[in-house]
């Protein structure tokens, strides 16, 4: 594949914000630009509590699953159940918490 090398001129304001959209979005100038002309979605990075609510939702699923797992073969206590309704509840408390904030 042959690559094309572009030449552009761009003002200091269009350079800082061309800067600061890369950043943002944790690439390169070059990707960011690419990945716009292609149409793809460029978006920022999650926010460090974005990715913190992933991690303690991933927690709180895989504790569900086993307890799912556990009720599936019979070996669960009413109690598990609970504990796992008690879990996804806090799932959607966390949600909550971000989308209303």
């Amino acid at each position: 594949m042959k690559l094309h090398h572009l030449h552009i001129e761009l003002t200091p304001e269009q350079y800082q914000l061309l800067s600061e959209k890369s950043k943002t979005c944790g690439l390169s100038k070059r990707i960011f630009l690419t990945r716009y002309i292609e149409g793809k979605e460029v978006r920022p990075r999650p926010t460090a509590e974005i990715q913190e609510l992933r991690r303690e939702i991933h927690s709180i699923g895989n504790n569900i699953n086993q307890i799912a797992r556990s009720v599936n073969a019979g070996i669960a206590s009413p109690e598990d159940a609970k504990q796992g309704l008690l879990l996804l509840n806090e799932v959607y408390k966390k949600l909550d918490k971000v989308v209303n904030n």
